[in-house]
């Protein structure tokens, strides 16, 4: 009997490493492909890693980490993962309701008493799920919480209350980072610890991802550490500063590597389960990766007929991948853009993240390891992005010229610069100042400051400035629209930063 025991053990191991060797021979001398992606993009690095099943069947690191002093990358390395972290939040509510604490069809209010939205229609309307499917009507406000940051998780809580509405609820699809920030809260409330306590007990922990945080401090503590850059002039590798989320840190602030969110894969390709420990309920995890809301009609195309329809779970985007079920989200920060992608029915999952801001990188590597994985068709992605840029340089200098101001040099400001100085605020934003200094006008936020030129009338346009000067070339399709009372008294200023809404957000002025 132990020796017919012992037979089968070693028929199945021999089995598994069989089919482990099939998984990785399906990538074969994909390092060529990989590194023809990094030289095309011109990105200093990337890491990726692949899962199946329960194991981690590739993993490595391409470039550098740090372009300057040419440190190589590698899969420990730790990345801001930006918006994949969206998985994270709303699988900590996935767990609180399997406690029974809470249910999806609750109002956030119940457990947010302070919680406001911008009518008492959506005060009794919005549930939980709303939320976290991105179906509120609200649109994203971001430049809220970007160019008025602050810690204070409470403090961006009430600024929700100004936010209008596109559309209304559960009318159509639209992405809101303010309502993930509601998620994290939420965990707060019901747990008594922080976002940040339940993300490292709830997850960190037991899937032994000891190197992973939550906080740009703790990432700047860290050893073997990304440097996040852009690509200028489509030639030009320069370095980012790390943007602080600080306390929309439940939209977005994980920091990680790719072998420590390989880990997190493992769960979902499991049905929640990692090691023999179940970390998210099973049922949970089937909601979290179907069909909640349409996102767009993504219908097939031309060039990729068996790429076609566009969902959203709990935190993740579901499509159809060359007739593959793939469940996936991006991630991006200044300096930086992930790729989280599994394949639930082919038991695939594939993690990319890279040091370049706004990068096809990730895309790109994603799909041509699930060319060779899936047994598909397989384009020539590097081809096909050369294709792409080629065509993008020749719209682009139409598109610029569509998009920079008309900027009338012959008016003046119809008042003295000083007129306009002060400080102004919303309610649903924050404050900042306008400040004369020599003969310009500037607009000083918390972290960022615009040179703004005159365009005519009271309109100007703003012009990012730095230590080393102001870059004229970096349009920012916005304009600071200034508006008096009978008296001509400068008395706000309107600034289209929500492109969903007709009228610009108005920031009333305060003098000096």
């Amino acid at each position: 009997m132990l020796n017919k025991a012992c037979y089968i053990v070693f028929i199945f191991i021999v089995a598994c490493g069989t089919l482990f060797a099939q998984d990785y021979g399906r990538l074969e001398g994909i390092g060529t492909e990989l590194n023809s992606i990094l030289r095309v993009t011109k990105a200093p690095g990337f890491a990726v890693a692949v899962v199946k099943g329960e194991k981690v069947i590739y993993a490595k690191g391409f470039g550098y980490r740090h372009w300057e002093d040419k440190m190589p990358m590698d899969v420990n390395t730790l990345f801001p993962v930006g918006s994949t972290t969206k998985a994270f939040t709303s699988a900590l509510l996935g767990q609180l309701r399997d406690e029974g604490k809470l249910s999806f069809a609750d109002s956030p209010i119940k457990h947010i008493q302070e919680l406001e939205f911008y009518t008492e229609a959506l005060n009794g309307m919005i549930n939980i799920k709303d939320l976290m499917t991105h179906q509120t009507g609200i649109p994203r406000h971001d430049e809220s919480w970007y160019l008025f940051p602050t810690s204070n998780k409470d403090s961006l809580i009430h600024r929700i209350k100004y936010h209008e509405p596109f559309t209304g609820i559960r009318q159509q699809w639209h992405y809101n980072n303010f309502m993930f920030l509601i998620q994290g809260v939420l965990g707060e409330r019901l747990t008594g610890k922080s976002w940040e306590q339940n993300i490292r007990e709830r997850f960190f922990v037991p899937l032994d991802m000891q190197r992973s945080n939550t906080s740009l401090s703790e990432l700047k503590k860290s050893t073997n550490v990304a440097m996040g850059y852009e690509l200028r002039h489509d030639t030009l590798i320069k370095k980012m500063d790390y943007f602080d989320l600080a306390g929309m840190a439940p939209a977005g602030s994980i920091n990680s590597s790719a072998n420590e969110m390989a880990k997190w894969l493992i769960v979902w390709l499991n049905k929640g389960r990692y090691q023999r420990k179940q970390i998210l309920p099973e049922v949970y995890v089937e909601e979290a990766m179907s069909s909640q809301a349409v996102t767009s009609a993504s219908l097939p195309d031309e060039d990729f007929p068996d790429m076609h329809l566009s969902t959203y779970g709990y935190g993740w985007f579901i499509s159809s991948y060359r007739g593959h079920y793939r469940v996936q989200h991006e991630g991006n920060i200044d300096g930086f853009s992930a790729n989280v992608s599994f394949f639930p029915s082919d038991g695939l999952g594939i993690v990319v993240l890279t040091n370049q801001n706004g990068s096809s990188i990730t895309s790109m590597v994603r799909n041509t390891i699930a060319d060779r994985m899936l047994h598909t068709e397989r384009t020539d992605w590097v081809k096909d992005f050369v294709i792409t840029q080629e065509k993008a340089k020749k719209e682009r200098k139409g598109n610029e010229e569509i998009a920079r101001p008309n900027i009338k040099t012959a008016d003046n400001p119809l008042h003295a610069l000083n007129s306009y100085t002060g400080y102004y605020g919303n309610k649903g934003y924050g404050q900042f100042k306008i400040v004369k200094e020599k003969d310009s006008l500037f607009a000083q936020f918390k972290l960022q400051k615009y040179y703004l030129k005159h365009l005519h009338h009271h309109v100007f346009a703003p012009f990012e400035a730095t230590d080393t000067g102001v870059d004229l070339s970096k349009v920012w399709p916005i304009q600071f629209n200034f508006r008096t009372d009978d008296d001509g008294e400068i008395i706000c200023v309107g600034v289209n930063l929500e492109g969903m809404l007709k009228d610009p957000i108005l920031f009333a002025r305060k003098v000096n």
